[in-house]
Protein backbone atom coordinates (compact mmCIF):
# COMPACT_ATOMS: atom_id res chain seq x y z
CA UNK A 1 0.00 0.00 0.00
CA UNK A 2 0.84 3.37 -1.09
CA UNK A 3 1.28 5.99 1.77
CA UNK A 4 -1.65 8.49 1.30
CA UNK A 5 -0.43 11.92 0.20
CA UNK A 6 -0.65 14.73 2.81
CA UNK A 7 -2.46 17.28 2.90
CA UNK A 8 -1.98 19.99 1.26
CA UNK A 9 -1.63 22.88 3.83
CA UNK A 10 -4.64 25.38 3.15
CA UNK A 11 -3.76 29.18 3.10
CA UNK A 12 -4.59 31.63 6.02
CA UNK A 13 -6.09 33.80 3.47
CA UNK A 14 -8.77 31.39 2.73
CA UNK A 15 -9.76 31.12 6.08
CA UNK A 16 -13.42 33.38 5.89
CA UNK A 17 -12.91 33.56 10.06
CA UNK A 18 -9.50 35.69 9.37
CA UNK A 19 -11.52 38.45 7.42
CA UNK A 20 -14.60 38.34 9.88
CA UNK A 21 -12.16 39.20 12.56
CA UNK A 22 -10.63 41.85 10.39
CA UNK A 23 -14.08 43.41 9.99
CA UNK A 24 -15.16 43.36 13.44
CA UNK A 25 -12.28 44.93 14.24
CA UNK A 26 -12.60 47.50 11.96
CA UNK A 27 -15.97 48.34 12.99
CA UNK A 28 -14.84 48.20 16.24
CA UNK A 29 -12.33 50.88 16.09
CA UNK A 30 -14.47 53.24 14.34
CA UNK A 31 -16.89 53.25 17.00
CA UNK A 32 -14.40 53.48 19.30
CA UNK A 33 -13.01 56.48 17.44
CA UNK A 34 -17.05 58.07 16.71
CA UNK A 35 -17.45 57.88 20.78
CA UNK A 36 -14.30 59.61 22.10
CA UNK A 37 -14.13 62.33 19.17
CA UNK A 38 -17.95 63.12 20.67
CA UNK A 39 -17.05 62.90 24.34
CA UNK A 40 -13.97 64.98 23.89
CA UNK A 41 -16.24 67.75 21.88
CA UNK A 42 -18.91 67.51 24.43
CA UNK A 43 -16.03 68.20 27.10
CA UNK A 44 -14.80 70.99 25.23
CA UNK A 45 -18.25 72.83 24.71
CA UNK A 46 -19.01 72.51 28.39
CA UNK A 47 -15.84 73.90 29.48
CA UNK A 48 -16.43 77.19 26.54
CA UNK A 49 -19.95 76.97 28.57
CA UNK A 50 -18.77 77.39 31.90
CA UNK A 51 -16.14 79.80 31.06
CA UNK A 52 -18.81 81.82 29.50
CA UNK A 53 -21.17 81.58 32.52
CA UNK A 54 -18.41 82.63 35.21
CA UNK A 55 -18.07 85.52 32.31
CA UNK A 56 -21.58 86.43 32.35
CA UNK A 57 -21.92 86.26 35.95
CA UNK A 58 -18.60 88.53 36.32
CA UNK A 59 -20.34 91.09 34.50
CA UNK A 60 -23.48 91.10 36.03
CA UNK A 61 -21.75 91.08 39.45
CA UNK A 62 -19.65 94.27 38.16
CA UNK A 63 -23.34 95.99 36.95
CA UNK A 64 -24.52 95.51 40.11
CA UNK A 65 -21.62 97.43 42.43
CA UNK A 66 -21.66 99.73 40.11
CA UNK A 67 -25.42 100.37 40.77
CA UNK A 68 -25.23 100.25 44.25
CA UNK A 69 -22.71 102.88 44.64
CA UNK A 70 -21.94 103.96 48.56
CA UNK A 71 -18.59 104.59 49.82
CA UNK A 72 -17.84 102.29 52.96
CA UNK A 73 -15.02 99.15 52.20
CA UNK A 74 -17.15 95.88 53.68
CA UNK A 75 -17.71 92.62 54.07
CA UNK A 76 -21.05 92.15 54.17
CA UNK A 77 -21.35 88.67 54.65
CA UNK A 78 -18.77 84.88 54.38
CA UNK A 79 -19.96 81.91 55.52
CA UNK A 80 -19.77 78.33 54.44
CA UNK A 81 -22.79 76.00 54.35
CA UNK A 82 -23.10 73.87 55.83
CA UNK A 83 -20.16 74.42 58.85
CA UNK A 84 -19.19 70.62 58.71
CA UNK A 85 -19.15 68.00 56.06
CA UNK A 86 -18.08 64.22 55.60
CA UNK A 87 -14.75 63.56 53.54
CA UNK A 88 -15.55 63.60 49.68
CA UNK A 89 -18.86 65.80 50.47
CA UNK A 90 -19.54 69.27 49.05
CA UNK A 91 -20.11 72.92 50.86
CA UNK A 92 -20.91 76.31 49.62
CA UNK A 93 -18.39 79.08 50.45
CA UNK A 94 -20.65 82.33 50.09
CA UNK A 95 -19.64 85.94 50.00
CA UNK A 96 -20.41 89.68 49.89
CA UNK A 97 -18.50 92.61 50.10
CA UNK A 98 -18.80 96.19 49.10
CA UNK A 99 -16.85 98.80 47.38
CA UNK A 100 -14.05 96.22 47.03
CA UNK A 101 -11.60 96.64 44.62
CA UNK A 102 -9.96 93.65 44.33
CA UNK A 103 -10.57 90.18 47.13
CA UNK A 104 -8.72 87.20 47.33
CA UNK A 105 -9.67 83.93 49.43
CA UNK A 106 -6.76 81.61 50.91
CA UNK A 107 -6.42 78.88 50.08
CA UNK A 108 -8.66 79.76 46.57
CA UNK A 109 -11.53 78.07 46.00
CA UNK A 110 -11.64 79.16 42.62
CA UNK A 111 -11.97 82.41 40.85
CA UNK A 112 -13.69 85.18 42.78
CA UNK A 113 -13.79 88.82 42.25
CA UNK A 114 -15.87 91.53 44.07
CA UNK A 115 -20.04 90.67 44.28
CA UNK A 116 -22.35 91.53 46.80
CA UNK A 117 -23.62 87.25 46.77
CA UNK A 118 -20.99 84.82 45.44
CA UNK A 119 -21.33 81.40 46.33
CA UNK A 120 -18.72 78.38 45.07
CA UNK A 121 -18.79 74.88 45.64
CA UNK A 122 -15.73 73.47 47.33
CA UNK A 123 -14.68 69.99 48.02
CA UNK A 124 -11.80 69.73 51.20
CA UNK A 125 -10.31 66.71 52.23
CA UNK A 126 -9.50 67.97 55.33
CA UNK A 127 -10.58 70.76 57.92
CA UNK A 128 -9.92 73.93 56.20
CA UNK A 129 -10.06 77.39 57.09
CA UNK A 130 -10.86 80.11 54.67
CA UNK A 131 -9.81 83.58 54.63
CA UNK A 132 -11.75 86.60 52.75
CA UNK A 133 -9.59 89.08 52.08
CA UNK A 134 -10.72 92.82 50.74
CA UNK A 135 -8.81 96.20 49.72
CA UNK A 136 -10.49 99.38 48.40
CA UNK A 137 -10.00 103.25 46.70
CA UNK A 138 -10.58 103.80 50.48
CA UNK A 139 -9.80 102.52 54.46
CA UNK A 140 -7.32 99.53 55.21
CA UNK A 141 -8.04 96.28 53.75
CA UNK A 142 -10.29 93.91 55.63
CA UNK A 143 -10.19 90.48 56.51
CA UNK A 144 -12.96 87.83 57.87
CA UNK A 145 -11.75 83.85 58.50
CA UNK A 146 -14.54 80.84 58.38
CA UNK A 147 -13.60 77.41 59.22
CA UNK A 148 -15.24 74.19 57.24
CA UNK A 149 -14.75 71.11 59.11
CA UNK A 150 -14.73 67.74 57.56
CA UNK A 151 -14.88 64.55 59.35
Amino acid sequence: MLPEPAPEPKSIFKNPLLYSYVVVGVVALSVSWVILSRWESSRSFERREKQQQLERQREQDQATLEQMGGTDLAIQMFYVSPAAIRRGQSAQLCYGVANAKTISIEPPPGPVWPSYSRCLDITPSKTTIYTLTIAGASGPPQSQSVTLKVH
